[in-house]
This record gives structure tokens, C-alpha cells and sequence, in this order.
């Protein structure tokens, strides 16, 4: 028996530090693991105490890049467990503000950690005397994306302009206006964007596999909707409990969410593109289809242009909220406390991020779950490196290496909140 090692010491352009171990035997892969072996961070034991009026200052801070997504699905729980109404123009600032961080989000992705991928580069560094142009239209637009977070939220990272039932200070009119007018130059940055990026070689990678999101009846998901999949699932959010649980893994600090069954499921762009693509803005369906990748895709390598697809539709969403604006009522709805359980499912960036909090009659946080995206990707990574692994097996060392990186990269996993390493090893028996 001969045996072959191929391993990747550190995977850059994610965040956080865990590891990958496959082991490949008579050409199939027999074992892989995604592990994430950073210390846990033990969010859920330090809300407990805090009350609702924290909530919101202090779940932004578990993620530097989607602090919008924690604030989001914090404010919406506690709104739900205290029967809190917002009016139709928070609602709908709300999802500005949530426009602002997939831009950010998703641009640094498709150009500072994906790009370089599929253009054969080592970094968007080496990549930018190639491509200058369409790097500055990437940091353009990702720009547009915090300054639109910084608008709403206060601050660009860690906003602190949510509270539960409204916003601390809507922005004015005038604000807005000044807005619309970047939009409109970031549309056209948009649309060049998604040309570009459909000319990228994405591998194949399909596979039968179940997408899960949100879906609301009129609009694009992104704060409020049932949660579907590709394989019938449709449930309110406080059902979701019911039907994915997290596991604890003896190779990885972080739990694992399955379906019941312990079966893996997507979240993100592409399961978002895929359940979702007729409330997609004209332009951004437009666009899609004439990517060359036809939706729904079950090529977790075009997730990428999903990515791209989004942004246009955010800017397009955005826009019409900034022109037909009228700033929502100030302070907003008196928030009254009441013993409770609080469950909301808001989408960032990576996809769905469910949080669960059960109140006293005080609003103090007795108990708190949250469960984000790449807890939930983790098994569905490993089950796409067992399809993908024995395709590249068989390539140079360095390529089979390179086809690995991008295989988890494409996910964008979010394994600490900041930026570190991957350690990948993958060994082969024959």
C-alpha cells in the first residue's frame, strides 16, 4: 500500500484558525473533518444578566465584518418577545442598513479573498497591477457599503444606532439625498461587476445538497420571512428549533448544526439566489442570467456570482429606499418588558443567523442561542470536500492544494470574527 500526503499548513484569506483532515482511500475520500479549534468565545454564558437594552451594543461585537446580522436578529427577538410593532418606515431603514453590510461583507469577500482564487493570484495585492481597475471598483462599492452602515448604525464596525423598537437617530433628508446619489454611480459599478466576475473558470462542484433561507412573500429575505429549503421545508422561525440542532464534535470547539436527521444543509448567497431568484430586482435576475450560471445551482462554486447578483440587487433596493424617504417617528414605540421567549432569523452576509432569548420580567437575558452560518456550512463543507477531494487527487501537489483553499474559501467562513489560518491536510491511501 502506497500512500500519499497532500497537506495545506495554513489557508489564508479566512477567518479565524481551524483545520481540515481528509483521508482518501482506493480513490474515495473515507474520512474529512472541518475543524475549528480556536477557544469559544462563550457569548451565550456573558448575555446571560445583561438586559434587552444592551442586547443590541453588545451581539454587534462577535463580528467585525456582519455586525448588522447579530444586531438584527438580537432586536428582532427581543421585539418578538415583547410584542413590540415597527412602523413600515423603521422596517424599511432596517433594510438599508442591512443593504449597507452586504455590500461591505460581500465585496471584501469577491475581491480580497475570492478573486484572486479563480485569477490564480496570491493575494489582491499581486492581483491589483493586473486589474486595477476593477479592484478600486471593488474597495469603490465595498466603501459605499460601510458608509451606509455608518449613516444608520453610527459607526461603521460595532454600529451602535439600533435599539430595540426603532433607530437612536434616524438619519435626514438631506443625508439620504447625498446617498441616492452615490447609489446611482454604484449601480453601474455593480452591473460592470458581475460581467467581470462571469468570466472567472469556476470548477464543478455539483451535488445533490439542501439550501435553506428565508423567503418572505414580496421581498428579497434579509430581516423577517419562514424559513424554506430545497427540499420542501417551510417553517416560522420560532419552529426552528424543532428542526436543526447543534451537535458537539470531538474535533472542533465550535457546535455543528444539522437537520434532525443529522443531514448537512447550505446557508448563504446561493441558497439565497436559488429559493429566492423572482424577488431578485429586475436588474440583479437581469444580470443572473446572463452570468452564464443558471439558478438554482448546486455548484457551491458559483456562489461567487450569487455574491455579485446581491450586491446589484442591494444597491438597487437601497436606492428606492433612499429616494422615497421619510424619516420613521422618533423616539419609536414605548418598549414595555415582559417575561418571554424571543426567537428571530435575520440573513447575513454568510447566511441565515438564528438567535433565541428567553426573558424575565425585568428584560434581563436568562438564557440565551445563537447559531451562525458557519456553524451551520461546517458539515456541508465536509460533504462537499468528499465529492470535490477525489476529482483533484490525482493533479499536482500544488493544484490539488490550490482546488482545496478554494473549496472552503468559497464559503466565506466566519470561524472566529477575525482573521487567521486553516490548517489543511489531506491524506491519501491507496
Amino acid at each position: 500500500m502506497s500512500q500519499k500526503h497532500i497537506s495545506v499548513d495554513y489557508l489564508a484569506r479566512v477567518e479565524g484558525e481551524g483545520a481540515i483532515d481528509i483521508t482518501v482511500s482506493d480513490g474515495r475520500v473515507s474520512e474529512s473533518r472541518f475543524a475549528i479549534f480556536e477557544p469559544p468565545r462563550l457569548f451565550e454564558a456573558f448575555l446571560v444578566g445583561r438586559t434587552f437594552q444592551e442586547l443590541p451594543d453588545l451581539v454587534p461585537r462577535i463580528c467585525g465584518i456582519c455586525p448588522v446580522a447579530y444586531q438584527m436578529s438580537g432586536v428582532h427577538a427581543a421585539e418578538y418577545a415583547f410584542g413590540v410593532s415597527i412602523d413600515e418606515r423603521t422596517r424599511r431603514l432596517r433594510r438599508l442598513l442591512y443593504c449597507g453590510e452586504w455590500l461591505e461583507s460581500h465585496l471584501l469577500h469577491m475581491f480580497m479573498l475570492a478573486a484572486p482564487d479563480f485569477l490564480g493570484y496570491g493575494s489582491i495585492i499581486s492581483m491589483i497591477k493586473d486589474f486595477p481597475t476593477e479592484v478600486e471598483r471593488g474597495l469603490s462599492m465595498k466603501r459605499l457599503g460601510n458608509d451606509i452602515v455608518d449613516l444608520l448604525g453610527g459607526r461603521a464596525i460595532n454600529p451602535v444606532g439600533v435599539r430595540v423598537g426603532g433607530f437612536h437617530k434616524p438619519p435626514t433628508k438631506s443625508d439620504m439625498d447625498r446617498l441616492a446619489e452615490r447609489l446611482k454611480h454604484g449601480k453601474e459599478q455593480a452591473l460592470e461587476t458581475v460581467k467581470w466576475m462571469s468570466g472567472f473558470p469556476l470548477p464543478d462542484n455539483s451535488h445533490d445538497m439542501e439550501f435553506v433561507s428565508l423567503s418572505h412573500p414580496s421581498e428579497y429575505p434579509m430581516n423577517e420571512g419562514r424559513v424554506v429549503s430545497s427540499k420542501g421545508m417551510d417553517i416560522p422561525v420560532d419552529e426552528f428549533e424543532q428542526h436543526f440542532v447543534e451537535h458537539q464534535v470531538p474535533y472542533s470547539n465550535a457546535l455543528q448544526a444539522t437537520g434532525k436527521e443529522g443531514r448537512p444543509y447550505f446557508v448563504g448567497p446561493l441558497a439565497r439566489v436559488n429559493l429566492n431568484f423572482e424577488k431578485l430586482s429586475p436588474d440583479a435576475q437581469a444580470a443572473a442570467r446572463d452570468s452564464g450560471v443558471t439558478f438554482p445551482s448546486s455548484n457551491s462554486f458559483s456562489s461567487i456570482i450569487a455574491r455579485a447578483v446581491e450586491v446589484v440587487h442591494c444597491i438597487d433596493e437601497a436606492l428606492q429606499i433612499a429616494t422615497s424617504y421619510e424619516p420613521p417617528p422618533y423616539p419609536g414605540p414605548l418598549v414595555i418588558p415582559r417575561a418571554g421567549r424571543g426567537a428571530a432569523l435575520t440573513e447575513a452576509p454568510r447566511g441565515s443567523l438564528y438567535h433565541r432569548y428567553d426573558f424575565d420580567e425585568q428584560g434581563i437575558i436568562r438564557k440565551a442561542v445563537l447559531i451562525p452560518p458557519t456553524a451551520q456550512n461546517q458539515l456541508q463543507i465536509e460533504k462537499d470536500l468528499e465529492v470535490y477531494v477525489p476529482k483533484v487527487i490525482d493533479r499536482p501537489l500544488d493544484e490539488a492544494r490550490h482546488q482545496c483553499e478554494m473549496l472552503v474559501r468559497n464559503y466565506d467562513p466566519c470561524i472566529s470574527c477575525s482573521t487567521h489560518s486553516v490548517k489543511v491536510r489531506i491524506h491519501r491511501e491507496n
